[in-house]
């Protein structure tokens, strides 16, 4: 009974050091998101960027961040983690190529809300379709055409050619 005992105790204390060490690693990334997710917030507004650049390149860098964080905690605790980076890096080619149009989508909204080829109150007209731009978003540009709602999916305004036939200043 003694035995067991002194075993456990020698196990605890051989794995608090690494527990403790593996909390701060993954506080220590989690402060890290928060600075950088301000860091690029304030920076933004500096810059006068769209909101919703803004919303992702935070929620991608703080996904990124805690994603590693949660790696080199578990690295700390002893656990191999090749294998669990190699699982990632196949998850992330399968939802890559999943999600390929979305992330076309999503891509083209951000070229397009950096370079402003028109804007919001522009008129344009790209593959048959005609209106007044009401939004941008990251996925689709949203027209009004005589009291019609048409969404344009993003990728397609990036790549097919946009004739701007209003311009608003």
């Amino acid at each position: 009974m003694e035995n067991i005992i002194q075993m456990l105790l020698e196990g605890t204390t051989l794995w608090i050091p690494r527990v403790g060490g593996a909390v701060l690693i993954f506080v220590a990334f989690f402060i890290i998101s928060k600075i950088i997710k301000n860091a690029i917030t304030k920076g933004s507004e500096r810059l006068k960027l769209n909101s919703n650049l803004t919303s992702l390149f935070v929620r991608i860098s703080s996904v990124t961040l805690l994603i590693f964080g949660f790696v080199s905690a578990l690295g700390t605790l002893g656990i191999n983690v090749s294998a669990l980076v190699a699982g990632l890096g196949l998850t992330g080619f399968a939802l890559g190529f999943a999600l390929k149009d979305t992330i076309s989508n999503l891509l083209s909204g951000v070229l397009i809300l950096l370079y402003k080829p028109f804007k919001i109150g522009n008129t344009i007209k790209i593959a048959g379709y005609q209106g007044d731009v009401v939004s941008i978003d990251l996925r689709y540009t949203e027209l009004n055409s005589d009291g019609n709602k048409i969404l344009i999916p993003n990728s397609k305004l990036f790549t097919d050619p946009i004739t701007v036939l209003q311009l608003e200043d």
